[in-house]
This record gives C-alpha cells, sequence and structure tokens, in this order.
C-alpha cells in the first residue's frame, strides 16, 4: 500500500507540473512588435527603453536602409516614424509609410515630426499613416496614440 500512495503522489506532481508549465505558457502574453524609424538617436533610445517597459517588442532605424531590412524580416504591429531621415531633401518616411502600406495594410503607422506642414500631413496620410504628431511629444501621448490604433483596427475602407 506504502509503494502505490507514494507512486501515485509523484504522479500527482507530475501531472500538477505540467498543468502549471500548461497555464504558464497560456498566460505569457505574445509581446507586440513596434518599430521607431528616426535618425535622432535619443529618441530611438527614449522610444525603445519606453515601449519595451509597456510590453512591446522594439525595433529600431535610423536609416532607410536599416528600416527596409526590418521590414522585409519582420511584420510590425506598429510603426512610429519620422519624415526625414538624415539630410534627406524629400521626405523618405513617405516611402517607408507606402512600403509598409503595400507589404501589411493591418500595421498601424504613427508619424511624430518636426516637419509637420498640412501638405506633408496629406502626404503622409495619403499613403498610409494613421495618425500624424508634431515634434516634441510627451511619451505618454505618443503611447496613447499608439494604444488608441492597436485597440481599433484598421476600417477597410480606408485601407
Amino acid at each position: 500500500m506504502l509503494k502505490l500512495k507514494t507512486v501515485s503522489g509523484r504522479l500527482r506532481e507530475l501531472f500538477r507540473g505540467r498543468e502549471q508549465s500548461a497555464n504558464t505558457l497560456r498566460a505569457e502574453p505574445v509581446p507586440r512588435k513596434l518599430l521607431v524609424v528616426d535618425d535622432e538617436e535619443s529618441i530611438c533610445f527614449s522610444m525603445s527603453e519606453y515601449f519595451s517597459q509597456h510590453g512591446f517588442k522594439v525595433d529600431t532605424a535610423r536609416e532607410m536602409e536599416e528600416a527596409e531590412g526590418l521590414l522585409k524580416e519582420t511584420e510590425y504591429k506598429v510603426i512610429i516614424q519620422d519624415l526625414r531621415l538624415g539630410a534627406a531633401r524629400h521626405p523618405d518616411g513617405i516611402d517607408i509609410i507606402k512600403m509598409v502600406h503595400q507589404r501589411n495594410p493591418d500595421t498601424r503607422i504613427v508619424v511624430l515630426t518636426s516637419y509637420g506642414s498640412p501638405e506633408a500631413e496629406a502626404a503622409a496620410r495619403n499613403a498610409g499613416a494613421d495618425a500624424f504628431l508634431h515634434k516634441p511629444k510627451p511619451l505618454s501621448q505618443v503611447a496613447q496614440v499608439v494604444q488608441g490604433l492597436i485597440e481599433s483596427p484598421r476600417s477597410r475602407a480606408s485601407a
């Protein structure tokens, strides 16, 4: 009788361990992927730190080519990007918006730029941007916009 109790107790522990590990696997949320595209290192760093602490897996790119490479490899839930990268005379960000919109129309795009003319905003929105913000903007406000976009799926009519 003693051996039977010992065996059944061990089996119970094994099954409990499986249940706990299965529950742990289900409880961990899949991190949302976010890409920050900005030529200013301080902006990439601060956004990466902030959004990582809020459950995102964050990649950063400071140049057009770097952003293109990341976009080919990874599907992002949200992209926060500047319109102008480096000394470019034309807004590189419009090209990124178009590329993302063609590859994954469900990716939400937030433009965060110092070059916020009505024409630039219209061009960004026509290319597929969901939100247009002017620098400087507190990270908490950027996060509110990002969260709002994630919670409201893109309507097919605007896509």
